[in-house]
């Protein structure tokens, strides 16, 4: 079957290391009574694994010719047309939980962890049991930082509000077609056991303050007036220096 070349404005880059991929493979650890929703599966090189070994195997692909040969080369394979950032993952909301793996094109990669979250924190019995992507070195080290760097922001605190994350190793450029132009990094997200709901005004409260965040709490926080002293925070610090704990206590007092 005639091999689909990479289309730019998917931004598709297709890991085709096969080390790569084993150590993906290992990180994974898949059973065989495992859901598995694979988001942009390209050519089914992962794929192929994920279908052979789970007892039921989704894959969620835009492109229309790569689907073509999905179906083709994968028979049985459950292939669904459709941008990852429209899909309604309350789908898979059966009664299992779900492991949600991709190789996510860089441009959708921090609104579609933005959706997941949402997604973990929307059902009492958890629909999510872990995710792998593979992402922009830059994305992981955000997503993985701790609270007074400058990596530490909105998507971090969120990540680690909803999900114990953890960087597993990059991946060189030469290690997909097209190479892209940055390292990669799998990341491991496991949904944090009897966490609670978020916050109402948690996402806001995030918005707020990492738009500014050169600017003292007091300062970018001013449209919800908090009480710093009932608080007991600091309204002079700079937002990248306040914990997951301290974003939640601020949510929470905002209503």
């Amino acid at each position: 079957m005639k091999q689909t070349r990479p289309r730019k404005r998917f931004g598709q880059h297709f890991l085709t290391d096969p080390g790569v991929l084993a150590r993906l493979v290992d990180c994974l650890a898949l059973q065989p009574a495992d859901h598995v929703l694979e988001i942009g599966p390209g050519r089914g090189t992962l794929t192929r694994y994920l279908h052979g070994v789970a007892c039921r195997c989704v894959a969620i692909e835009i492109d229309r010719d790569l689907v073509a040969g999905l179906k083709a080369r994968l028979p049985g394979l459950e292939v669904v047309t459709a941008d990852a950032l429209a899909y309604d993952f309350t789908r898979l909301s059966e009664g299992v939980p779900w492991r949600i793996v991709g190789n996510l094109p860089y441009n959708i990669s921090s609104p579609l962890l933005f959706k997941l979250m949402r997604l973990t924190a929307m059902h009492n019995a958890p629909v999510v049991q872990d995710m792998h992507f593979m992402l922009q070195r830059e994305v992981a080290e955000r997503l993985a930082a701790q609270p007074g760097g400058k990596a530490w922001g909105r998507l971090s605190v969120a990540a680690q509000f909803h999900f114990a994350v953890e960087a597993l190793f990059e991946v060189r450029p030469e290690s997909f077609s097209p190479p892209p132009k940055i390292f990669s990094a799998l990341v491991r997200f496991q949904p944090r056991p009897q966490a609670p709901p978020a916050p109402a005004r948690f996402e806001e409260v995030l918005r707020l303050a990492f738009s500014a965040r050169r600017k003292r709490l007091a300062n970018a926080l001013k449209p919800l007036r908090p009480d710093w002293n009932a608080l007991d925070l600091n309204p002079d610090l700079r937002p990248e220096q306040l914990s997951v704990a301290d974003f939640v206590k601020i949510a929470n007092a905002a209503g």
